[in-house]
Order: C-alpha cells, then structure tokens, then sequence
C-alpha cells in the first residue's frame, strides 16, 4: 500500500536498494534535465512488495532500481536511459508535470 501511495504521489520516483550506483546515474541524468526526483531506498520486505506491484511474467528487469515517471514503470537505468536518448523522456516528464520548457 506504501509503495503506491508513494508512486501516485510523486510525478518522477526511484526506488533503489542501499548504496545503488545504478540509481545514482539516473539521479544525475535527471537533474540534468531539470528533474529532482523523490527516491527510496527499500529494504528486503519492500523491495518484495515493489517486485509483486510490478509483477511481469515476462519481464527480466531488476526490481530496483527502477523509476515510475506518472505512476508507470519506466524500467531500471538502461530503460530510463533508452527513453532519454530515443527523445521522448522530456516530453513525459512535461506531460506529467515534473518538468517546465
């Protein structure tokens, strides 16, 4: 329940585990842009809750870190990081409110 009131709460967040190199890139690849986004550090129990509301039985993707931009999953580093360089990161972060132009 924690889990998402938190991602329908806030435009742009990261829930990470502790001491996540991965969430710090994409800390920094946002506030390039101009986003601050909330982040979470999650332990075991809530990285197990994040991994159920994100259930996929098709998806290899690591639970965390992974971002929500609106309250939908984009994926971990490399997602965020396709959504970015294919031009269409900054728009959603506009149309979601995170960010002004």
């Amino acid at each position: 329940m924690r889990i998402q009131r938190l991602i329908s709460e806030n435009p742009v967040i990261i829930f990470s585990r502790p001491s996540c190199c991965m969430c710090h890139v994409m800390k920094r690849l946002l506030s390039t842009i101009g986003v601050h986004p909330t982040v979470i550090e999650l332990d075991d129990e809530e990285i197990g809750a994040l991994a159920a509301h994100s259930a996929d039985s098709t998806s290899t993707a690591p639970v965390a870190p992974a971002v929500f931009i609106g309250g939908t999953r984009v994926g971990g580093l490399e997602s965020l990081v396709a959504l970015h360089l294919s031009g269409h990161l900054v728009p959603r972060l506009v149309e979601v409110g995170a960010l002004w132009v």
